[in-house]
């Protein structure tokens, strides 16, 4: 890392990343960062864990932290846990990037407006903005939004296209404390292999198999073990029911085999080497009498 000029001090600090559900957090902070830790899909409350992913630039050190949609329809444990989740990653934050989708601003949108702190900078981020049908509407949206709180900045961004990203840096820096990097400046997320790959299996499972799966279905790494540059994942995936497994596998197992081609490319991707996967569906009940796996060793 280049020494910065004294004039200059280095700046670090936490992003909290909120919105609701389907805005693209997840998408933002990866594109952010330049890799893939947090999860997309198009299933809503994809993401269940908060997330934080690194950039170190050469005069700052931008550590955000992706969290769960606040959640408004439904009060169950496990929304209850995830929302629990979005408030206490506000109060730890140095800046706040609230998300919304350009052009629509509604009742979720709005009691995650309530909950943004007052006392920290709040940046206003106008996600998906290459959609908007007419250009035109996009600034008095911005300021219809605008008027609802005291934003510290406003940028309009695609994070699919990566549109005003360099914008959006550039806001986020001028509000982050001066202080030393928390992390090396190769780190990209303060999870492990083990749980990334965990994610990305369950990322794919949720992409192919859509709104048919609960979320109670998860995904568990049995054993994860490196050779070098190898990596030997095996992984469960846990579900409730005989017709949730068949589901999963899908006609002749095409369904799993794809799940397990797709997450074997991503891991490799993301941990720069070759990865032998094993991902086995499970009954959560009698786990060992009721088991379909499948190997996709992609290494050979």
């Amino acid at each position: 890392m280049s020494t910065t000029t004294q004039t200059e001090a280095f700046r670090c600090g936490y992003i909290a990343i909120v919105g609701r559900p389907n805005v693209g957090k997840s998408t933002l902070m990866n594109q952010l960062i330049g890799a893939k830790v947090s999860i997309t899909s198009r299933k809503a409350q994809t993401t269940r864990h908060r997330i934080t992913g690194i950039q170190t630039r050469e005069d700052a050190q931008f550590v955000y932290v992706d969290t769960p949609g606040f959640q408004t329809r439904h009060s169950n444990a496990l929304n209850k846990t995830l929302n629990k989740t979005v408030t206490n990653t506000l109060t730890a934050a140095d800046v706040v990037l609230f998300i919304v989708e350009a052009g629509t601003f509604g009742p979720a949108d709005q009691q995650v407006l309530d909950l943004l702190p007052t006392n920290v900078p709040v940046v206003l981020v106008i996600n998906k903005s290459d959609r908007a049908k007419d250009k035109a509407t996009l600034m008095p949206f911005a300021q219809n939004v605008a008027g609802k709180f005291n934003f510290a900045a406003i940028v309009p961004v695609s994070a699919k296209l990566r549109f005003q990203l360099d914008a959006l840096e550039g806001e986020i820096k001028k509000f982050l404390p001066e202080n030393p990097p928390v992390f090396g400046e190769d780190d990209i997320t303060d999870r492990s292999e083990k749980f990334l790959a965990a994610e990305i299996v369950r990322e794919k499972l949720f992409r192919l198999v859509g709104d048919e799966l609960p979320y109670t279905s998860t995904v568990l790494i049995e054993k994860f073990e490196q050779e070098g540059n190898l990596r030997r994942v095996f992984a469960a995936i846990l579900v409730e029911r005989d017709t949730q497994k068949s589901m999963v596998i899908g006609n002749k197992g095409a369904r799993l085999k794809e799940v397990s081609t797709q997450a074997r490319l991503d891991m490799e991707k993301l941990f720069g080497g070759p990865v032998y996967l094993e991902i086995w569906v499970k009954v959560k009940s009698g786990w060992a009498d009721n088991e379909v796996g499948l190997r996709a060793y992609g290494y050979e």
